[in-house]
């Protein structure tokens, strides 16, 4: 199942978003469950159908739902933000504990994206049988979304990163007094 719905819930609800990538990924569901489908038992398929479908109404649900979710694990002393960063941190011990698995988990997604495009660029797809051929898009987007996680874990990238990208997005610039003025034709 494609995860393109939880980054529109990320976009939306970042706090029920960063909850889906943690261990209160199923609060979350049942936060998102809860919001547009008005039930607390659906399955993550109808949830990500829901979300993908959603209408003006229903992200101004989700919204709300976001706030709620918040407001209630602040009451309970939960910062989810803070799971998500320790979940990282264990990762990156591990790492430094023994290496190898990750290393190798790591190369195989990144040989394998390029092995996938290369097949795929190079036209050696059309001898493939007709089903890997139409499976092949679906396992490059697989792998490079797992190529981008692979980066990430290597090379970092964290909440606090996106804060940053976020807040930059959101300043406007100021303009020293005595800057020379643009000239305009």
């Amino acid at each position: 199942m494609s995860d393109d719905w939880k980054s529109i819930v990320r976009a939306v609800a970042p706090a029920l978003g960063t909850a889906l990538g943690g261990p209160l990924v199923g609060t979350a569901v049942t936060a998102v469950s809860n919001a547009l489908l008005g039930k607390p038992d659906a399955a993550v398929e109808e949830v990500a159908a829901a979300v993908k479908a959603a209408t003006p109404d229903d992200l101004l649900k989700l919204k709300q739902a976001d706030q709620d979710f918040a407001a209630r694990m602040k009451q309970l002393d939960v910062d989810v933000y803070r799971i998500e960063v320790d979940d990282r941190a264990s990762a990156r011990t591990m790492f430094s504990v023994n290496y190898r698995p990750q290393v190798y988990i790591g190369g195989s997604v990144i040989a394998g994206f390029f092995v996938v495009l290369g097949v795929m660029l190079t036209g050696v797809a059309k001898d493939l049988p007709q089903a890997w051929q139409a499976v092949l898009p679906t396992i490059l987007g697989t792998l490079a979304a797992g190529f981008t996680l692979v980066l990430n874990f290597f090379f970092g990238s964290s909440f606090g990163s996106k804060e940053k990208t976020a807040a930059l997005a959101a300043s406007t610039p100021t303009v020293p007094a005595d800057a020379p003025k643009e000239k305009t034709p």
